[in-house]
């Protein structure tokens, strides 16, 4: 199985530039899943310049700790540009969040295409937190759009006032819910992935593994 990891390169948002990336447990508790089943993991990025990690302070869990001293952050600094990858040859897409999306991921059109495709050739698509931002506005082939009708999470309206109401353009949960999204929060932090057919999505850091497993049991049970 081949997994392609999409990150964002931002490193600042909002109207104090509060400092951002991706959100290292984000990256690397999937990274480490994804490891351990043996699955071919490639990055890539919207521009192809050096991405950015937030959460560094988190260093000491040992997924993120082998993440940044093993392949995983060598790999994630040499992240292709999206435009030249040929994404039909990966199983599965994932998406890891951190406030850095919100800044590149909402409107970018290749990014659209690309999760467009993959979920319409029943590839499994995977995002979480801030991550799941990369899915607003894809639209599919009928023209409907991807999230419509989709049991699904991502990082909650009210953790993001708690969080960094101040920095983001806009609430992710308001605006995937306005294009159909059927929501399912859980209490703010505390772990929360789904899975929709091959649509699947995590609320927070702590349901970035959650998510990765559910997208290993839709690729494993693709295998039978």
């Amino acid at each position: 199985m081949k997994i392609l990891i999409i990150v964002s390169n931002a490193n600042t948002i909002g109207p104090n530039n509060r400092r951002t990336g991706v959100f290292l447990p984000e990256v690397a508790h999937p990274y480490a899943e994804f490891s351990r089943a043996n699955y071919q993991i490639d990055f890539a990025s919207l521009t192809g310049d050096t991405p950015y990690l937030d959460a560094l302070n988190l260093a000491d869990d040992p997924d993120n700790l082998s993440f940044l001293t093993g392949k995983g952050w060598a790999s994630m600094q040499k992240a292709v540009k999206l435009s030249d990858v040929d994404v039909s040859g990966y199983d599965a897409i994932f998406v890891p969040g951190g406030l850095a999306p919100m800044v590149d991921m909402a409107e970018n059109p290749l990014l659209k295409k690309v999760i467009a495709e993959t979920y319409e050739r029943n590839g499994v698509v995977g995002a979480v937190c801030h991550g799941p931002v990369s899915f607003l506005n894809v639209k599919l082939s009928d023209g409907s759009y991807l999230v419509n009708g989709k049991n699904m999470v991502s990082f909650t309206n009210e953790e993001e006032e708690n969080y960094a109401r101040a920095d983001v353009p806009f609430y992710l949960q308001t605006a995937l819910t306005n294009q159909g999204a059927i929501y399912h929060t859980a209490a703010p932090w505390s772990a929360n992935s789904i899975a929709d057919d091959n649509l699947v999505t995590g609320q927070n850091p702590a349901s970035a593994k959650g998510a990765a497993e559910k997208m290993i049991a839709i690729l494993e049970s693709s295998k039978a």
